[in-house]
Order: C-alpha cells, then structure tokens, then sequence
C-alpha cells in the first residue's frame, strides 16, 4: 500500500503537534509504567492494552486533539484512542503510522441516541493504527472500544455471533471479536468502512488535507452539549448496561 507522501523511516517515528509524545505527561506515563524496560511485543501488548481499557471510550471535543490532551481527559474514540496510542508507540521508538476512512455512522446507534442522528452525517470520519512490527506492517483498531463496555454489550446481544453493527462496534462476530493484540491485526469497526483514504504518516496531515466532521453551529452543538449526552449515554452502559 502506498503511502499518500513521501517518507522515511524517521517519519514513523517523529513527533508532531498531535503526536506530542515528549509532553511531561506522556513521558511520565511511559516512566510509571516501565514500558522501555520490556521487549518489543511486551511494549506493543502493554501500550495496546492501556489504550484501549484505560483510556475508556467516549466523545472527546475535537478529532484533532494531541495525544496528551486525549491522555488527560482518559476517553476516547477511533480518532483520539489512535492519536494516543501512535505517540505512545513512537515514543517507545516503534514506527506507527496513520490509515484514514469513514464509517457508516448506523454503526453507532445505541452508543448515541437516535434523536442525535439529525446532527451526524451519514459517513464519518475513521481511522486505525499501523504498527510495523516482525517485518511487516500491521492492522490495529481493537483498541477503540474498552472491555467493560464492549461486556455490556456481549451480555445484552448474548445470542449474536453473526454481523453485529451497533453501539460503535461492528464486527463478524460480537462474542469473539479480534480486538486483543496477539501479534497480528485487531479489529471492532472494521465491518462498518465506507471509504478508504489510505495511509498518512501522521493523524495531522490527514486532519489537515479532510478537515473534520462537523462544520459551523453543529460543531458548536457537538462540543459543547451533544458530545456529553453522548458520554453520559455511554458511561450509563458500562455501568448498567443495555436495557
């Protein structure tokens, strides 16, 4: 797959505005952690793992946050999850890059109130990690949805093992998902892709050539009152479930 610019190694490595991963915080998260006292995969199990159950997933207020904005407010979605865990991978020297896509936003119904569907366009955007690791160059996007909300999910739609598309996941299978890093690609929206628009090496020039996905006053709305409704929505699930 070729890339949309012209790169070097190094540009899988360095930092950005978004990709800001020499910030106190995420230097300090890393130190904590002791993730470069581990090996390679340790590092990639570890990081993966941190972003997608400890930074749980929610609605943050821009796709374009840096990486240590979406670490302090500890949620995030597909977008905001990515730009973190592309930091945090580089930071420990393994090279990331950024795929871009959009979704059919029907994937998350139940996540957001149907009420809210006016406001959403009908294709958002999406992206995923690419990690390059033994060789090769791997798929991750199992790290956007969190284990406590994805059981919620599994326990209400117990019976489902077939194309499940609904409250941000979509997947061949609900109850076996690919979400858990075992050296390969991991998935939980992969079945829900409308457009590809290939590979950048930072999360900032894909924002910078598609711009976002709310525009004028429904960026307004989205910001400062309907992203919390959605939030509050979501964290009802993890807590209680589905009913």
């Amino acid at each position: 797959m070729a890339d949309n610019t012209t790169n070097t190694a190094d540009s899988y490595l360095a930092t950005t505005r978004m990709l800001d991963y020499r910030h106190p915080a995420i230097q300090q998260l890393i130190q904590q952690q002791g993730w470069h006292q581990l090996d390679t995969r340790q590092q990639i199990a570890e990081v993966y793992r941190f972003v997608r159950d400890d930074i749980r997933f929610g609605y943050n207020a821009d796709d374009s946050l840096s990486a240590s904005e979406v670490l302090r407010d500890g949620y995030g979605q597909c977008n905001t999850k990515g730009t973190l865990l592309m930091a945090l991978l580089r930071a420990l020297g393994i090279p990331a890059r950024f795929h871009g896509f959009t979704i059919y936003n029907e994937l998350q119904k139940g996540a957001i109130p149907l009420w809210m569907f006016a406001f959403a366009p009908a294709r958002i955007l999406h992206s995923w990690v690419e990690i390059y690791y033994d060789g090769r160059w791997l798929e991750i996007e199992g790290y956007i949805i969190d284990q406590p909300y994805l059981q919620q999910v599994q326990k209400a739609f117990a019976s489902e093992c077939e194309a499940f598309s609904g409250y941000g996941i979509a997947t061949p299978c609900l109850q076996k998902p690919q979400n858990d890093w075992q050296g390969g690609n991991t998935y939980i929206q992969k079945e829900g892709i409308a457009d590809d628009y290939g590979v950048y090496s930072t999360p900032d020039e894909f924002y910078a050539a598609m711009g976002t996905n709310l525009r004028g006053l429904k960026r307004i709305l989205y910001r400062y009152l309907l992203r919390h409704l959605m939030n509050i929505n979501v964290r009802k699930i993890r807590r209680a479930g589905i009913r």
